[in-house]
C-alpha cells in the first residue's frame, strides 16, 4: 500500500512582495505556474508580438522586395548579356584553333556544329573543340548564329547571338551581340 504524503508547500511571492506559503499538489502547480497560459512572474513585454507589430514588419519587407527586386532582374539580364559576349568571343577563339588544325574555318552551311563532330570527314580535324554541344547556344537557348565568310570587312567570319528576344536588332537585353 502506497504512503500517504502531505501536499508539499510552494511559496508564492505576492503583488505586495510579500512571500506567503501556499499548499501545492500536481494541480494547484499548474494553476499557480501557468496562469492564463502565461508562466508565473512574466511581465506583458514577455507575451509576443501584436497584429499591428507583425503587419509593419511585413510592410517594411514588402517595400524593400518592392524596391530591391527589379535592380536584381535587371543585374540578371545584363549579366546573361556579359555572359552571351563573353561566349562569342570563347567561340571565335575556338574557330581559330579549328583553323590552325584544318586549314580553314568551317563553311556556313557545316556551321558551329563542326566543332563537336567530323561529319564532312575534314582532314587534320583534332575535335571536338567544345566539351558539349550546349557550348553553341547563347545564355538564352537560341543557337549562336555563324556565318564564312564575314560580311563585315577585316573579319573572317561572324558569331552572333540576337538576345534574348531572338530576333535581329533590339536594344538593351535584346541587343544583339557579334564577335569584334
Amino acid at each position: 500500500m502506497p504512503l500517504k504524503r502531505e501536499p508539499s508547500t510552494l511559496y508564492m511571492e505576492c503583488v505586495h512582495r510579500e512571500i506567503i506559503p501556499v499548499p501545492c499538489t500536481k494541480l494547484r502547480l499548474e494553476e499557480i505556474l501557468f496562469r492564463g497560459g502565461r508562466r508565473h512572474g512574466s511581465s506583458d513585454s514577455e507575451q509576443g508580438f501584436t497584429l499591428i507589430e507583425l503587419l509593419v514588419v511585413l510592410a517594411i519587407l514588402g517595400l524593400l522586395i518592392a524596391l530591391v527586386a527589379p535592380a536584381m532582374i535587371r543585374q540578371l539580364g545584363s549579366a546573361k548579356h556579359k555572359v552571351a559576349e563573353q561566349s562569342v568571343e570563347r567561340l571565335a577563339g575556338i574557330l581559330d584553333l579549328y583553323r590552325l588544325d584544318v586549314g580553314d574555318y568551317p563553311s556556313t552551311a557545316a556551321g558551329l556544329a563542326a566543332l563537336n563532330e567530323n561529319s564532312a570527314n575534314v582532314a587534320g580535324w583534332n575535335g571536338p573543340y567544345l566539351k558539349d554541344a550546349g557550348g553553341i547556344d547563347d545564355p538564352w537557348g537560341h543557337p549562336f548564329q555563324y556565318r564564312y565568310p564575314s560580311q563585315r570587312p577585316n573579319h573572317s567570319f561572324d558569331i552572333t547571338s540576337l538576345g534574348a528576344d531572338g530576333k535581329p536588332g533590339g536594344g538593351g537585353e535584346n541587343a544583339d551581340i557579334i564577335n569584334r
